[in-house]
């Protein structure tokens, strides 16, 4: 059940912004074994004066159309799943026109107990895991 959010230049056409979460989350799901089901992603535009992007490290980019994308999902994977997950969304990503030099993206993992859907209480206490 990750939540992925995408932050993006706030020219970017909508079109876009849900192609590059859709490829997101079939990454997720052939990389992570994600439940194609569990979809969830926040897109978020920002002004280009409203994001204070470095050009340069580890890596060369441009800050004016950087996409930044987060990801929180349930600890567990591996590190060859994490890694994996790194080349192919900017893979998928690619193929949609978006440089991949201009994406960051970065994980961070949580418990059943940092979730919840309902008024149940947690996925956790609903699972009763």
């Amino acid at each position: 059940m990750p939540l992925s959010k995408l932050h993006v230049p706030v020219g970017m056409p909508a079109e876009l912004c849900r192609a590059a979460g859709e490829a997101l989350h079939l990454s997720l799901v052939d990389t992570c074994g994600v439940n194609p089901d569990d979809n969830f992603c926040l897109i978020a535009r920002y002004a280009t004066e409203d994001m204070i992007v470095h050009p340069t490290f580890l890596g060369e980019r441009d800050p004016a159309v950087t996409v930044v994308i987060e990801i929180t999902l349930l600890a567990g994977r591996s590190e060859a799943q994490k890694e994996a997950l790194h080349v192919d969304v900017r893979e998928r990503l690619a193929v949609l026109g978006i440089e991949p030099a201009n994406v960051i993206l970065f994980l961070v993992e949580n418990g059943p107990a940092d979730w919840s859907f309902s008024d149940a209480g947690s996925v956790k206490t609903v699972l009763g895991l």
